[in-house]
């Protein structure tokens, strides 16, 4: 039994570190696999626990993320705001883009967290954040086709940091994906895949940090001594899958585009609608 209850919880780590910064929604994903499948809750106990142990795995992809992106975060901190280029000096990615990108999502999730817990994790919602994030994506690439010469991570203004923050709010809606939402926002403001992808992960580090943190501490008295190694192997999954996630989506996506991580996902809308709504799979959840 306790070797079936590991299993689970390397399966929810895997598709958490593999979805987590891929633009399908990780928490979609976990929704799906979970609610319909895996069934979490059963084995730690309720539902409040399953949920504890959604947030630890998740803790584990924004390690993976920090980890890759040590350097930037390194070189942000010490204030490196300017760099010498054929050009002249122009400005360097810096904590204020940061803050302004998660300025607007930050706000919103206080306010509307509990509403969000309540009302919007469910298979029917996770479908409609799914398909409209889909739709955003192919909208994205359609319209990049026709701009020249798009910018880079470093180029990327404050205003348009503040966008792309304003746009991150459409994912506090479980299917629609925060680095959909963003990656589509940056691409949609003449920024190339690659940049745009680069500045969601680095943003999404610090406000993935907190609002987990703060989740793990609202829920810690759900974590039992019994169930540890359950949450060890979760973590370490989530991390290890989400660094090997990370570079491959960084090493593709200015080939790739969103357009095949669009059908994808609205390949996955069909087939989780048929078999809720038509088999009544995960009805009694």
């Amino acid at each position: 039994m306790i070797f079936f209850e590991l299993i689970k919880a390397l399966i929810l780590g895997i598709v958490e570190g593999l979805t987590e910064f891929a633009p399908v929604s990780s928490t979609g994903h976990q929704i799906l696999v979970d609610d319909m499948w895996l069934h979490s809750a059963n084995v730690l106990g309720n539902k409040e626990a399953a949920n504890t142990f959604k947030i630890v795995i998740q803790l584990g992809s924004i390690f993976a993320a920090a980890w890759i992106f040590r350097h930037r975060f390194i070189e942000m901190l010490h204030v490196k705001k300017e760099v010498q280029n054929i050009e002249g000096k122009r400005q360097r990615l810096n904590l204020l883009h940061i803050f302004l990108g998660l300025l607007p999502a930050g706000i919103t999730g206080l306010l509307f967290n509990d509403f969000i817990d309540e009302h919007l994790f469910s298979v029917p919602t996770v479908l409609v954040g799914l398909a409209l994030g889909a739709i955003l994506m192919i909208v994205a690439d359609l319209y990049s086709k026709k701009v020249q010469n798009p910018t880079t991570v470093d180029q990327i203004t404050y205003k348009n940091a503040l966008i792309i923050g304003i746009m991150q709010c459409l994912a506090l809606w479980p299917g629609f994906s925060r680095s959909g939402s963003t990656i589509s926002t940056g691409v949609l403001l003449k920024m190339n895949h690659k940049a745009a992808s680069d500045f969601t992960f680095i943003m999404a580090v610090p406000i993935m940090f907190a609002a987990s943190a703060k989740s793990l501490i609202k829920n810690i008295e759900y974590i039992h001594s019994s169930d540890i190694l359950f949450y060890i192997v979760g973590f370490i999954a989530a991390f290890i899958f989400g660094v090997l996630s990370i570079r491959l989506f960084l090493d593709l996506i200015n080939r790739v585009k969103l357009i095949p991580f669009a059908i994808y996902r609205l390949v996955l809308v069909a087939i989780i609608a048929v078999l809720y709504f038509g088999f009544g799979i995960g009805h009694n959840l």
